[in-house]
């Protein structure tokens, strides 16, 4: 997804050291503000400053704004593309601007590309069709040690719920929710001082090292996954206001 804040650095990290492998880079329409229907995209937004604070809600807002500016300049000709995909075309991989990765068009160009992986990192539900393409599997980042925490905003979940362990899963990604199994997964101890934004450091420090980890393991055959057992799963909502102004109040253990 087109993300300046966590994103880029993620999918950079992993292209530094791929680069000779990836066939190309898609970036569908929609953000991390993409809620499903019925969701109100104002009320997340004031639950995202409650949960974050001021300080990194203002850090965050500051750069994704600029990052528009500069798309809207870039349109102009006035500068750069700022996008991935302009530092993806710069190293001569092909990129594509796609409406949905479940999108009939895209779908057809994958399979002639005969590609063996697909890592999603949008935020669209990824439809069969997609996931049949490649010849190993559609992987995904999660920010959380499935089978627990599936669903959206889960640093926040570990932190609401006063949970001593998280960390980052890389697992297949299935038509149900986070349920694929799991190739590779690191966890850490939560620290009484950590926040949500602390947490969301840590996971993306660990996330393009595992995705590498995943695919030497994809690639030398290794089928030794961990069981993202369905009977020990939990799952999270996107957080309501309530939800956020709880977590404030008695964020302290």
């Amino acid at each position: 997804m087109d993300d300046p804040i966590h994103t880029y650095d993620f999918i950079k990290g992993i292209i530094k050291v791929r680069k000779d492998n990836i066939v190309g880079v898609a970036v569908p329409k929609g953000n991390r503000l993409t809620l499903s229907k019925g969701k109100s995209k104002i009320a997340y937004i004031i639950s995202l400053l409650i949960i974050m604070g001021p300080y990194s809600f203002l850090k965050n807002s500051i750069i994704t704004i600029k990052h528009k500016i500069y798309k809207l300049l870039y349109k102009k000709g006035l500068v750069n593309d700022p996008s991935i995909l302009g530092y993806v075309e710069s190293l001569g991989i092909k990129t594509f601007r796609i409406n949905s990765p479940n999108e009939a068009a895209f779908i057809e160009m994958l399979r002639d590309l005969n590609i063996d992986v697909v890592i999603n990192q949008s935020q669209n539900i990824i439809k069969p069709k997609l996931l049949s393409v490649p010849k190993l599997g559609v992987i995904n980042r999660h920010n959380a040690l499935l089978p627990k925490n599936r669903g959206r905003l889960t640093p926040f979940w570990v932190l609401k719920n006063h949970e001593k362990t998280t960390g980052v899963s890389i697992h297949f990604v299935e038509k149900d929710l986070d349920s694929g199994d799991i190739i590779v997964q690191e966890s850490y101890n939560v620290d009484v001082s950590d926040t949500f934004n602390s947490l969301v450091k840590k996971n993306y420090s660990l996330a393009s090292k595992l995705i590498l980890k995943a695919l030497d393991k994809l690639e030398d055959g290794d089928v030794n996954y961990i069981t993202n057992d369905d009977k020990y799963a939990t799952y999270n909502s996107t957080p309501s206001l309530i939800d956020a102004i709880n977590y404030r109040i008695f964020k302290h253990r």
